[in-house]
């Protein structure tokens, strides 16, 4: 006898039928209402040891004092792809490194005159 007939002779709705006989929803969606499964990382995800390799980069000699899309373009310029620049922003982000990155004079030039002065 088909669910509809057994149903309607019974008195009951089909969406009762279908909840007592599946009653997590695991057998059609699976499980409908709750949390969200914790997702996986994605395969392209950078190694601690890549992170490593990109951050020296970033804080090698000639670079230090470059800005992190300047660092990314004159990488790819010279044949070496670490990361996306956003992935290489990111890491330098992480490091505390995403702001102003030039070395900064201390004081100022009229600090400095006052003080040679006899």
């Amino acid at each position: 006898m088909p669910i509809v007939q057994a149903c309607a002779l019974t008195g009951r709705s089909r969406a009762t039928h279908y909840r007592r006989v599946d009653p997590l929803g695991t057998a059609v969606l699976g499980p409908v209402h709750g949390p969200w499964l914790a997702r996986g990382l994605p395969p392209s995800t950078i190694t601690d040891d890549e992170r490593a390799q990109v951050l020296a980069v970033v804080n090698s000699e000639p670079y230090c004092d470059l800005a992190i899309g300047q660092v990314w373009a004159r990488e790819l310029d010279e044949g070496r792809y670490w990361c996306s620049e956003s992935s290489m922003y990111r890491i330098a982000r992480d490091a505390g490194q995403s702001r102003e990155r030039r070395a900064h004079a201390r004081g100022s030039a009229f600090e400095a005159l006052i003080g040679r002065l006899p």
